[in-house]
């Protein structure tokens, strides 16, 4: 009868730690039955303890895992993994290792886990699970290509990458998916082709993918390249986000392709019903203002909410000088000397626009401005 009572009990507790939101009154039916000393076992504690890390309370975890070691269960691999992942919500990361280490028995949770919070060790972690012959599954590749990523280990990205199209993960949309972060992070390093080769060995390729690899295209400057997968992606019923516009203005802005980043732009706010950040109008003002669209760019500059930042007014201003625009570049050093007065840049700007256009007069001037430390004028 008493272990038919422990069983009703951890129904009730399990209900409760596996709720999610219900974290409070797993705890207090765990009190409960402490209280009425019940023989409890490994799902009352692994209940529990989970139930201690869903509310985040280190403490009664701690005073749980004193329990479970004198009940003889200090080293049962679901209580031992259950505080493994308490211990890391709770952000004592050496306490998880501590569990780890006293594990008798270890399965692919455990591995896994350990994986997933010990970014410095993954890759040895990862070596150890095969010589412990466990076998890594889908959760244990996307814990390792996270690592590897936010390390930024490239040979061990594409040893891990031959060794889940070996294994036939890449079926797995959870890995796939963490693939992005592998592709972006071989495209931060300069090396397009592993990232196109990650994207194309990619069956299902994710948004954040799709982002990735537009971004990287975008970033060495191939516009083209840019264009064609960004229709790919819309072909495919990818939905773009913002970061994806922003990327692919910001290569039309390096190629002054003008007349697609107008289409870009018009199309990601009527067709896509995405706000425009200041980061949106900056790039697009840049690219009109590149081009000579001078008026083009001044006006959506004024449409940025707040102020047009330092770096756009500088390009905007540079823009002036190559296209000999004296009093629209006047208009922006005001602007500029304004919010960096100390700035040397667009006195130089100013002074080097004059002396072209012969206004020495002028140039004398800026000249004087900027040996007057702290004083603003008006041009």
């Amino acid at each position: 009868m008493a272990n038919e009572d422990l069983v009703s009990w951890n129904a009730i507790l399990e209900g409760y730690s596996q709720e999610g939101n219900h974290g409070l009154e797993a705890i207090f039916v765990f009190i409960e039955m402490v209280g009425e000393g019940m023989g409890l076992d490994h799902v009352s504690f692994t209940s529990a303890v989970s139930a201690c890390g869903h509310e985040m309370n280190l403490e009664l975890g701690k005073q749980i895992h004193g329990l479970t070691i004198k009940s003889g269960y200090g080293s049962h691999v679901s209580v031992c993994n259950v505080l493994i992942s308490t211990y890391s919500k709770c952000e004592v990361t050496e306490d998880a290792k501590l569990v780890f280490q006293c594990m008798n028995d270890r399965n692919i949770v455990s591995w896994t886990t350990m994986i997933s919070i010990d970014e410095e060790d993954a890759i040895s972690l990862f070596n150890e699970v095969r010589l412990d012959g466990v076998y890594p599954n889908d959760v244990t590749f996307v814990g390792i290509i996270h690592a590897i990523s936010i390390r930024k280990l490239v040979e061990e990205g594409e040893m891990i990458h031959g060794f889940c199209i070996k294994a036939g993960f890449l079926s797995k949309h959870n890995v796939c998916n963490s693939l992005g972060a592998l592709l972006d992070m071989y495209a931060k390093r300069g090396s397009i082709c592993e990232s196109k080769r990650v994207f194309s060995e990619t069956p299902h390729k994710s948004q954040f993918a799709w982002i990735a690899i537009i971004s990287a295209y975008a970033g060495h400057g191939d516009y083209d390249s840019v264009i064609e997968l960004f229709k790919e992606m819309e072909r495919e019923g990818v939905r773009p986000d913002s970061v994806t516009f922003l990327s692919i203005l910001a290569a039309g802005c390096r190629n002054g392709m003008v007349e697609m980043g107008r289409r870009l732009f018009h199309s990601m706010v009527k067709d896509y019903h995405i706000e425009p950040s200041p980061q949106h109008y900056s790039s697009m003002a840049d690219m009109l203002g590149r081009a000579g669209k001078l008026e083009e760019a001044e006006e959506l500059m004024s449409q940025i909410p707040g102020q047009p930042g330092f770096s756009l007014l500088h390009s905007l201003l540079g823009a002036c000088r190559i296209h000999g625009n004296v009093e629209m570049a006047e208009r922006v050093a005001n602007t500029l000397m304004r919010l960096e007065p100390m700035e040397s840049g667009s006195f130089v700007l100013m002074s080097n626009l004059y002396a072209e256009k012969g206004d020495w007069e002028m140039v004398a001037k800026v000249g004087k401005w900027k040996r007057d430390e702290g004083v603003r004028k008006e041009l």
